[in-house]
């Protein structure tokens, strides 16, 4: 049975990864920085069927917290065969009022978390020669986006982090791919309003609708199953981008 590693997953896309990969057989942890209780209880609704899930509550932008949080996941289940990286936070703001101190921690939370969890995950599956990593981008990655200038920055970063490591580690065997997710509907975009959410189901979207979490995760078990499959940036987009 393999080992999965999804952070950011008490809630939204990553809880819907972390329960979709529960429920295909792989022992999971699901990872958060505040919502500890969500974490517990998706936990728990996994065990209950049956399943082996585990939670770690972490920063990844804090290095020495997400090499304890891979030692514990070690001591329960083992090494770590899938990294599903999702943890990330946008604060939407136009470009002149972002403070210093906001933009470094979006970047060390987005991207920086990226390079932690990747890193202490990396000498297992170097040693194995076989492992899976996946990154979650966004549409604002690849088109920008008015007032998210720093998040987009970063899931921007994300798409060249993905591209170069999946060159550099294919060699070794493992798989690197990117997912840039659409206008789904979870708690980060309720930020947005609801009449601009419509408006972008109307005018933008040709599906004509906001994309389920689930749909991510269908993403998510592809590629951990795609063995051909890596260096790509897939878009779950509804058509946003085409």
């Amino acid at each position: 049975m393999n080992v999965a590693l999804v952070t950011g997953s008490s809630r939204g896309i990553g809880a819907a990864c972390a329960a979709a990969l529960a429920r295909t057989g792989y022992k999971v942890c699901i990872n958060c920085i505040e919502r500890i209780d969500l974490a517990e209880k998706l936990a728990d609704m996994l065990i209950s069927e049956g399943h082996k899930a585990i939670c770690h509550q972490a920063d990844v932008a804090d290095p020495a917290a997400v090499k304890e949080m891979v030692e514990h996941i070690e001591r329960q289940f083992g090494p770590v065969d899938l990294l599903v990286n999702n943890a990330g936070i946008a604060i939407p703001q136009q470009f002149q009022d972002i403070q210093p101190e906001t933009w470094k921690r979006i970047f060390d939370v987005n991207l920086g978390g990226c390079y932690n969890t990747i890193q202490a995950v990396l000498p297992h599956m170097l040693h194995e020669h076989a492992g899976c990593i996946i990154n979650m981008s966004s549409i604002w990655g690849q088109h920008g986006a008015s007032c998210e200038t720093a998040y987009a920055s970063t899931k921007h970063a994300i798409i060249g982090l993905s591209r170069s490591l999946a060159a550099e580690l294919a060699p070794s065997g493992i798989r690197v791919n990117c997912i840039a997710p659409g206008v789904i509907d979870t708690d980060m975009v309720q930020v947005l309003g609801q009449e601009t959410l419509d408006m972008l189901s109307r005018e933008q979207i040709p599906l004509g609708r906001l994309g389920r979490a689930e749909e991510i995760a269908d993403t998510v078990l592809y590629l951990a199953n795609a063995g051909y499959t890596t260096g790509q940036v897939i878009g779950v987009d509804g058509g946003f981008i085409i």
